[in-house]
């Protein structure tokens, strides 16, 4: 049997889904970061640091001003909840997964699968590897700069040294996992004995385990077509179809029909409500409910591209732009900066979406500023007079008097 549903259901469903429905709850603790754990299954990294690194993002949208380094602790040592991996891009993972993403690892082994220029390097250089491998086992954690031979980069490959892609490699195989980061760099230790917990659980076979992520990313987007679910873990398209089938066929998922989607949807068996979100929260671009671009302007009808890459005089909202959620719309665009040096948040530019109201906007947005302020640690918040929405801001922050919203 399929349901059918409105456009304003798909996305009410979709909000309550993935977090983004609710108020922020009191707790903010390690307790709420698990749940958020449990939720998503995984955040993207990204190198990007004008904001705030990417994967301290979204916890920040659905918690508000939480502790950082708490963050950090779910990521180290052999108890760790997160490893870090190639899901939907690179993440950190929930380590209960890390069976589940077997399949992927033994693909690269086997020279199936990865980049095509790391393949070969793993090809033509297997006595390398074995020998950085070894070095490893024997010196414990080690960065491409603290290897004993091939830690100099060259001038190819992004700049990679031969120790650099030896380990990238053993990355995407398995044999090695992230044990630290220093700044950003990766500091790799042997799998087996970064995740031992992880390890000694049994791998499951590949049509199980493709299931499994694909019923997370199912929980996660709480509707979505094949290609939204395969996208969440990079799931081959003859692989993800066969397995929705599957899951439909054992009553895990639900198909859906739904308003204005030309493409078949599916929902969890038990979905969340679809009553009206009572949140407000800048939504990162690196947050799963933004990842696909087409599902969100389907979902939320709003068309959002990030300018990180294009040219300043071509850009549209601004370098790193921010789409401000209030209750089941996207209300606003903010482009931010945190100016550490000059201990200020700067809202480059502010743009107010069509058909939101102007007052109430500014007002939602002055408020999540200042908690956004508040834990990036920056005293002040500073709005340039550009886009539609700045002049409204800045009097909510300066010259009016931000409240918080009771219901949206």
């Amino acid at each position: 049997m399929i349901t059918s549903l409105s456009a304003i259901e798909a996305r009410r469903i979709a909000l309550a889904a993935i977090g983004l429905a609710s108020p922020r709850p009191a707790r903010r603790g390690v307790g709420a970061l698990n749940a958020i754990i449990d939720r998503l299954g995984q955040v993207q990294i990204d190198s990007v640091n004008v904001l705030a690194r990417a994967h301290y993002l979204p916890a920040y949208s659905r918690l508000g001003a939480y502790d950082n380094a708490a963050f950090d602790r779910l990521a180290i040592g052999p108890n760790r909840r997160l490893f870090e991996y190639w899901g939907h891009e690179a993440s950190l993972i929930d380590v209960a997964l890390q069976p589940a993403l077997r399949w992927r690892m033994a693909d690269a082994r086997d020279l199936v699968s990865g980049y095509v220029g790391l393949r070969r390097f793993a090809r033509e250089r297997r006595d390398f590897i074995d020998a950085v491998l070894r070095e490893i086992d024997t010196r414990g954690p080690l960065a491409a700069r603290d290897l004993e031979d091939g830690g100099r980069a060259t001038g190819s490959w992004w700049g990679w040294s031969d120790g650099k892609r030896a380990l990238e490699w053993s990355f995407l195989a398995g044999l090695v996992t992230t044990h630290a980061r220093r700044g950003f760099e990766r500091v790799y230790d042997l799998t087996d004995r970064a995740l031992p917990h992880a390890a000694s659980v049994p791998t499951p076979p590949r049509d199980a385990a493709q299931r499994q992520l694909l019923m997370v990313a199912a929980r996660a987007l709480g509707v979505a077509t094949t290609g939204d679910l395969r996208a969440y873990w990079r799931i081959g398209p003859a692989d993800a179809a066969a397995r929705v089938a599957e899951l439909v066929e054992m009553g895990a998922l639900l198909p859906v029909r739904i308003e204005a989607w030309d493409k078949p949807a599916y929902i969890p068996a038990d979905p969340p409500s679809s009553r009206r979100p009572k949140a407000a929260a800048l939504v990162s671009p690196f947050d799963p409910l933004l990842w696909e671009r087409d599902r969100a302007e389907r979902l939320l009808g709003f068309r959002y591209r990030i300018e990180i890459y294009t040219p300043a005089h071509k850009r549209e909202y601004g370098y790193y732009v921010l789409p401000f959620l209030m209750g089941d719309r996207i209300a606003a665009r903010l482009d931010l900066k945190a100016d550490r040096a000059g201990s200020c948040l700067i809202v480059q530019a502010a743009h107010l979406e069509t058909g939101a109201s102007v007052d109430v906007t500014a007002n939602a947005c002055a408020i999540e500023l200042l908690e956004l302020a508040l834990w990036l640690k920056l005293p002040s918040v500073q709005v340039c007079p550009k886009g539609s929405l700045s002049s409204a801001l800045a009097h909510a922050l300066c010259g009016g008097k931000p409240t918080p919203l009771v219901g949206l």
